[in-house]
């Protein structure tokens, strides 16, 4: 089978509360390699796309297709899911479970990894986000902040015995929200190491402009169930474009209205 280039398309993906239209016929494609932001304001469906990529919900129409397969089914009834990876906007650890067991926690799943490998694995992986001797520690025994590593950490784990041309598609949704800019930056620096390290593809959603400048080759302007521009980072810091102007320089006055969001 032909590899595809693109790591995403989409063809009319749609999605529907009752009557409600999250998403209406959204076209997009990300090629392998390439680094997306999807920005638009609060409401406007950005983490449902997340979730729909990450095979958590079903679209209501349209297709997806990831890496070449078109995808049907929800990412827990697939027998070979594609290499997805999602880092939430909380690190979503499991409190009972020791840091190594929350970052090898796919890992134990082949029998044929010893504790020792999943060990070294995760080790690295710690390091790899600037963390040392976390192992045996609970995640409320870790700040904040060092939990949020862990999450990125979790991302970056690779089952070394399956196919090392692996192309992952990494989904970070608000990874900085709420941070002050200190540890905004610290945060960007650590999804830019992580798409390196992965050597895959990646999709930022946020409303932090250095986020988006900083993470991102491409932006997708989402409104309304509806994708209103798309450019490049370069684009996206000039346009004119009511609302790109809008939502990068926070005006009330523009084509997104409270009422609607």
């Amino acid at each position: 089978m032909k590899k595809s280039k693109h790591a995403v398309e989409t063809k009319n993906l749609s999605i529907s509360w009752g009557k409600v239209n999250v998403l209406n016929q959204i076209n997009f494609e990300l090629n392998h390699g390439e680094k997306l932001a999807i920005v638009g304001p609060s409401g406007s469906g950005k983490s449902t796309i997340l979730k729909i990529l990450a095979g958590l919900i079903l679209p209501t129409k349209g297709e997806l297709i990831i890496c070449g397969e078109k995808q049907t089914y929800l990412r827990l009834d697939q027998n070979n899911p594609p290499d997805v990876r999602l880092v939430f906007q909380n690190p979503a650890l499991l409190g009972s479970l020791t840091i190594e067991e929350n970052v090898g926690f796919l890992l134990k799943r082949n029998k044929n990894l010893s504790k020792k490998l999943i060990h070294e694995i995760v080790r690295e992986c710690l390091t790899e986000v600037g963390l040392f001797n976390v192992e045996n520690k609970l995640p409320n025994e870790l700040s904040g902040g060092m939990q949020k590593r862990v999450s990125f950490a979790r991302a970056l784990i690779t089952d070394r015995t399956l196919n090392s041309k692996s192309q992952p598609l990494l989904l970070f949704d608000e990874p900085t929200a709420g941070l002050d800019p200190i540890a905004s930056s610290r945060i960007e620096d650590l999804i830019n190491k992580t798409n390196d390290k992965a050597s895959g593809s990646s999709i930022v959603v946020s409303h932090v402009l250095s986020t988006i400048e900083r993470t991102s080759d491409k932006v997708l302007m989402l409104y309304g169930g509806k994708f209103r521009w798309a450019g490049s980072i370069d684009e996206f810091k000039k346009s004119n474009d009511p609302y790109v102007y809008q939502f990068r320089n926070g005006k009330l006055d523009g084509p997104m209205q409270p009422k609607d969001i």
